[in-house]
């Protein structure tokens, strides 16, 4: 089965503004986590630059979620050329904005495109990145004369403790990289004869590499 390992991703706001024969352009690159948060984003600029002429704007997201917008610009002279800087990083979970103020000159198809890609790419440059790594989250209840036994295997397989608590039995959540899962559970369910069994809680858990 196939797992997407890990993401690169920005971990701050960054900004970059400069000028092209009068018009302004401020790119603004953000960490986001999903479509909505970018959506938000969006609308947080354009209330925020409520006077600029142009609010353009591209996002992508795991699962190949993307979206840009030329937001009234010729087509296919701004969004997609944010885009284009997304893909050149080869980031995710990112939304950047480029707000343009006109300044009374048009630029034409070609260099507006390139004023596009370069607030952004610029914007970009100027984050911080980091790469995240995929985990799947489990639970695993067993019973007190098991304890050792699930420790010595978490152990083995580098798995991240989340929370240890007690229902009805002792149980532990835990982060696991998702290449190792099925062994994991093979083991456990092997050396309790069938009687544990770690279930799974949620996958595709991206945190930052230490």
């Amino acid at each position: 089965m196939e797992y997407l390992k890990s993401i690169r991703t920005i971990k701050n706001l960054s900004e970059f503004t400069f000028k092209e024969k009068g018009s302004t352009f401020i790119g603004k690159a953000y960490p986001s986590g999903n479509s909505d948060t970018s959506m938000e984003i969006i609308s947080a600029d354009k209330k925020e630059h409520y006077n600029a002429t142009h609010v353009c704007s591209a996002f992508q997201h795991l699962g190949g979620e993307i979206k840009y917008s030329d937001d009234g610009e010729p087509n296919g002279t701004a969004g997609i050329r944010i885009y284009n800087a997304i893909q050149h990083f080869d980031l995710t979970n990112v939304c950047i904005t480029v707000i343009r103020y006109y300044g009374g000159t048009k630029l034409g198809v070609g260099p507006l495109g390139k004023a596009y890609y370069h607030a952004a790419y610029e914007a970009v440059s100027a984050s911080e990145f980091e790469i995240k790594t995929n985990y799947s989250k489990y639970r695993v209840e067993y019973d007190y004369d098991f304890v050792s036994k699930i420790h010595h295997f978490l152990g083995m397989y580098n798995c991240k403790i989340t929370d240890n608590f007690f229902t009805t039995k002792p149980a532990i959540d835990f982060l696991i990289l998702p290449e190792q899962e099925e062994a994991l559970i093979v083991e456990i369910q092997d050396a309790s004869r069938g009687r544990v069994k770690p279930e799974l809680l949620e996958n595709n858990i991206f945190l930052p590499e230490k």
